[in-house]
């Protein structure tokens, strides 16, 4: 195990004041409800709202069973994670137990590569928020709501952990009542018990009536695989975020275990209602996106505004906790001394300013090259890190297969969360993995290419982790 370099803050104390810090010099911040909220809004990210539409057109309503595969699969990579964060906390999460378990080049290459991956995603995100802003004032132009938004993010990240925790505390609950809330109503228009609707109640008629479950055949289902796997990432922030909380072991237990149905009251139940309201071919669903299709055909008014307000309010949770997400990634690569020595210090309110400033410089020149070049440029960096939330996860299984032995031997009281089935649901989630990723490359056309160069990004990372771990063993032999 590597030992930690002691952390200072900037103003050169080693003390704490006020909030109680953790042991990794970070405050701890946090409180239950805002990692409760965090854990239940970490899995849903924007692309449910706006990308579930053309994974409806590309499987019909066998798109369900791609949502159950891949939720499944973050269900058993969650459960994973959460034995060994419940038995050891860390602000860099599987990052910092791949260096414990695979040695100190995983470490670094799956630090930075998911630090790359969610700066990447602040561009991505900045920019979704900017287009809606600016439909609602078009006198500001988007590249200045795009710095707005990054700006006033920026500085709630710097405040203290628990203005973010606040901040996304709110975001996280906005997301979860309009789900919820869309969720009923959608079920009681279904079964044609909604005063006022204007859909006809067909029941789950829907769900047959165009073409069958299977309209485009069996194996779309797979097709349906590749388009909603993305949507997913971010179930793993509250490993990171439990850190800096009074109890990490509690947090974690809960959010582990109340994985399940966040993802099948999120996920599969509000698909499942989109399904049942219309049919899966409704040309609006595509058009006008599928919640506002749905909400339309209920006889919602104004749907397309109130989607977008929920969509911007998903977009600001996203920024909020990317760049949460980055720069407690990069604090632990530098206290790992994988990353500048700044990157590990921490501000008296127990903010680490320089992975924070770090991480979202790197965001903002990635918002220009959205707006400058984004045929060329950003779409390299948006291929490039496409297929690394396939990567964490991958990543997550091995190391896993590794700590169960390191904490039985080390404190084996600390095992409050098993996987189940330990190994054999292991090497089941990482053939599922690799099966995914491989059907990628054969399906061609963007997946293969997301894949291909992501892979690329990933050897040149690990080639430079295995140059740096040779260098520092020859230095310590001189």
């Amino acid at each position: 195990m590597n030992t930690q370099p002691t952390l200072t803050k900037d103003d050169g104390s080693t003390g704490t004041t006020g909030t109680p810090a953790s042991s990794d010099g970070l405050k701890a911040g946090l409180k239950n409800r805002h990692l409760s909220m965090i854990a239940i809004g970490g899995v849903i990210g924007a692309g449910l709202f706006v990308g579930s539409g053309s994974g409806i057109a590309a499987a019909g309503p066998a798109i369900l069973l791609s949502y159950a595969l891949v939720g499944t699969m973050v269900v058993f990579v969650m459960r994973m994670l959460g034995e060994m964060a419940a038995a050891r906390p860390s602000s860099g999460s599987f990052s910092a137990y791949a260096d414990q378990a695979l040695g100190r080049w995983a470490g670094f290459s799956i630090g930075w590569l998911y630090w790359f991956f969610w700066v990447v995603v602040l561009a991505v995100e900045a920019t979704a928020g900017a287009v809606i802003l600016e439909s609602w004032i078009p006198a500001v132009p988007q590249w200045a709501w795009a710095l707005i938004v990054m700006v006033v993010l920026t500085a709630t990240n710097l405040a203290s952990v628990a203005s973010y925790g606040e901040f996304e505390f709110w975001f996280a609950g906005i997301k979860v009542v309009a789900i919820g809330a869309f969720v009923v109503i959608g079920l009681l228009a279904v079964f044609g018990v909604l005063p006022g609707s204007d859909n006809p109640g067909a029941g789950f008629a829907h769900l047959t009536d165009a073409g069958g479950f299977f309209p485009m055949g069996a194996g779309a289902i797979l097709t349906g695989v590749l388009m909603v796997v993305f949507s997913f990432m971010g179930s793993e922030i509250v490993t990171l975020a439990a850190g800096e909380s009074e109890d990490p072991q509690r947090a974690v237990t809960k959010a582990t275990n109340s994985v399940i149905w966040r993802i099948g009251v999120f996920y599969l139940g509000s698909i499942f209602v989109v399904l049942t309201l219309l049919p899966w071919n409704d040309k609006s669903i595509v058009e006008k996106g599928s919640y506002v299709a749905a909400l339309d055909s209920i006889g919602i008014p104004h749907a397309g505004q109130v989607m977008n307000v929920i969509v911007l309010t998903a977009v600001l949770s996203c920024l909020n906790s990317g760049l949460y997400t980055a720069s407690r990634m990069a604090f632990s690569l530098g206290q790992r001394g994988d990353a500048p020595k700044a990157f590990a210090r921490t501000t008296a309110r127990g903010v680490p300013r320089a992975a924070i400033l770090g991480s979202v410089v790197f965001g903002f020149v990635a918002v220009f090259f959205n707006y400058k070049w984004p045929d060329t440029v950003f779409a390299f960096l948006l291929n490039s890190s496409g297929a690394v939330a396939l990567f964490v996860w991958l990543v997550i299984c091995v190391t896993q297969l590794r700590m169960r032995g390191i904490i039985l031997r080390e404190s084996p009281e600390k095992l409050v969360v098993r996987m189940w089935l330990f190994p054999y649901l292991t090497w089941a989630t990482i053939g599922m993995i690799v099966f995914v990723l491989g059907y990628m490359i054969y399906d061609g056309g963007g997946a293969r290419e997301q894949v291909v160069l992501s892979l690329l990004v990933a050897a040149l990372v690990v080639a430079v982790a295995l140059v740096r771990e040779r260098i520092g063993k020859s230095s310590a032999k001189l």
